[in-house]
């Protein structure tokens, strides 16, 4: 917000009770956020399964081991390139596949080798599956498997494919008519699409729905950063805004207990969906923030919230819209060639690529944004694969990521939100290599070390969404957000795909995530320090923030 805007807090107090009341009720929604991202970790689940067989089965043969149901015979079926021979009531023998079965003509030879005549069919009549752990997921209900397994390989880059539409559109969408709204429409949105998921009668109804669960989220999750920054002063913005992620971490904990709880995937969505219930009874309570107010020349609704936040506050002479307004003029005439400042002005992502200065900082925070979410999606979503518990292992990536934003905050108020994001994304570089040398059957070693390169990124990751707030001034400060949230899915889409390279080479993941891990480190180096500044206002005292750094760091203006 505007410099002299800034003075409202040292009036009203950095973080009264009026702004504690607005923080943790707006970013306890951010808990659902974190559940509907994650929860195709185990809405997805693909468990063992062979080709179907009409019949009943009368006897199971697995090399020399034989039971009479096959739901007894999957903890003797190791390897996906055997096969299960059954003997049916009426005496026929069949070799089932995953993806293929046979009928042997000898129906007398139960034996599981064999060199006679067989029939080869495809799986016309289902499939059967591993209920142990899963009594249904979307891939059992669908039969998502073989030829089309990519349909549930789809199911969470198309999650953020919406999350990225979502990401700038209601970011752009919150500039022209308020955080207020937008906070209003996205909460109700998650609770109704989520519980929609729930009752979807087919995949293509399942994948719609979705994509506009993740639209509605990814815009929450956008908005309520602003939302909050706007509420609260520069004593504890860094706090309150990086805690946004430790409830968003907190809704991937819930994924992994949800998860190990319920057996049916739409228990487990509808489950999930009813966290966003008690923020959706009380989020019509939430007010316009006063700093949009103030730029869109609203003054009378700015003054009512302002001593709706002093009369909480305890604060019996609070400020007054026209004070403000009058130091913010002076300091407005004293600029040239500034006309961002009209109510009427309204801006576009292009805007953001306006001013070489602010260009080149966008390029460079896009590609810190893509890098923390493909390094934290990449991490998240190899947990279920390293081995052991997945329940346990996902847990782990989820609360690691707390204590990480306690170190980032600690770090950003004392040594900068640059000093700090440089090292931990060099960290995590380093840690992607790491992982490449250690050997594979070294589980708890591998566990460890995942968890550190995801605590390193999840730092990175916390850390640009203020970082980007600070960056630029009011007029497109959720249009920044919202544009560096859309690259970022970016890395959300792509990382799902650079799990399955992992086919290709085991460490694929780890190099990509690696390499560009380090080139946004060093490109990091060209960004301003934001730390203890108010908040801009214009584009000048945007781009007058990035020349500052510039002297500071012995560095001629016009050499930006």
């Amino acid at each position: 917000m505007a410099r002299n805007f800034e003075l409202l807090f040292d009036s009203l107090g950095h973080f009264g009770r009026y702004q504690a009341w607005i923080y943790f009720t707006a970013a306890f929604q951010s808990i659902s956020c974190g559940i509907h991202y994650l929860a195709s970790v185990f809405l997805a689940v693909t468990p063992k399964f062979v080709c179907g067989v009409l019949g009943n089965v009368s006897s199971v043969l697995i090399y020399n081991s034989s039971v009479s149901r096959i739901e007894d015979a999957w903890t003797l079926w190791t390897s996906t390139q055997s096969y299960m021979l059954v003997q049916l009531e009426n005496g026929e023998l069949w070799e089932l596949n995953q993806c293929s079965r046979s009928r042997r003509a000898d129906s007398l030879d139960f034996t599981y080798e064999y060199s006679g005549n067989k029939t080869d069919f495809t799986c016309t009549d289902g499939f059967i599956y591993d209920r142990t752990k899963w009594q249904s997921t979307i891939v059992t209900e669908w039969d998502l498997v073989c030829q089309r397994e990519w349909l549930a390989k789809l199911t969470q880059p198309t999650f953020m494919l919406g999350v990225l539409f979502g990401a700038v559109i209601f970011g752009d969408i919150a500039d022209r008519t308020g955080r207020r709204h937008i906070i209003w429409f996205t909460s109700t949105g998650q609770f109704l699409f989520g519980v929609a998921v729930a009752f979807t009668f087919d995949y293509y109804s399942f994948v719609i729905v979705r994509f506009l669960l993740a639209m509605v989220s990814s815009g929450y999750l956008v908005v309520v950063f602003v939302y909050v920054t706007e509420y609260v002063g520069i004593k504890y913005r860094t706090w309150a805004s990086m805690h946004i992620h430790a409830f968003f971490a907190v809704g991937v904990m819930i994924v992994a207990l949800v998860g190990y709880v319920a057996n049916s995937w739409w228990i487990y969505q509808m489950c999930l969906s009813l966290t966003t219930v008690p923020f959706v009874l009380c989020c019509w309570m939430l007010p316009e923030t006063p700093f949009w107010l103030l730029t869109e020349g609203r003054y009378e609704e700015a003054q009512k919230v302002i001593d709706i936040m002093a009369r909480w506050n305890k604060v019996s002479n609070p400020c007054k819209v026209s004070e403000l307004c009058s130091l913010q003029g002076d300091l407005v005439s004293s600029t040239t060639g500034d006309n961002d400042r009209s109510p009427m002005k309204k801006h576009n992502i292009l805007d953001l690529f306006r001013y070489w200065h602010i260009a080149r900082r966008t390029i460079t925070v896009w590609l810190v944004w893509f890098t923390g979410s493909l390094g934290y999606y990449v991490f998240s979503l190899s947990s279920v694969n390293l081995g052991g518990n997945e329940y346990l292992n996902l847990f782990l990536m989820g609360a690691v990521e707390i204590p990480a934003y306690v170190i980032a905050c600690i770090g950003m108020d004392r040594l900068g939100r640059r000093n700090t994001l440089i090292p931990f994304l060099i960290s995590s570089a380093v840690t992607c290599a790491l992982l490449m040398l250690i050997p594979q059957d070294f589980r708890v070693l591998n566990i460890i070390a995942n968890m550190v390169g995801k605590f390193a990124i999840g730092v990175a990751f916390g850390l640009i969404y203020l970082y980007t707030a600070e960056l630029y001034p009011t007029v497109v400060r959720s249009l920044a957000v919202g544009s560096g949230s859309m690259v970022c899915r970016v890395g959300s889409v792509v990382a799902p795909f650079c799990v399955y390279l992992s086919s290709v080479w085991i460490f694929m993941p780890q190099m990509i995530v690696g390499i560009v891990a380090f080139v946004s480190g060093l490109l990091t180096l060209m960004l301003p320090e934001t730390l203890g500044k108010p908040l801009t206002n214009t584009w000048a005292e945007a781009i007058e923030l990035g020349a500052s750094s510039s002297r500071t760091g012995k560095t001629s203006p016009s050499s930006e």
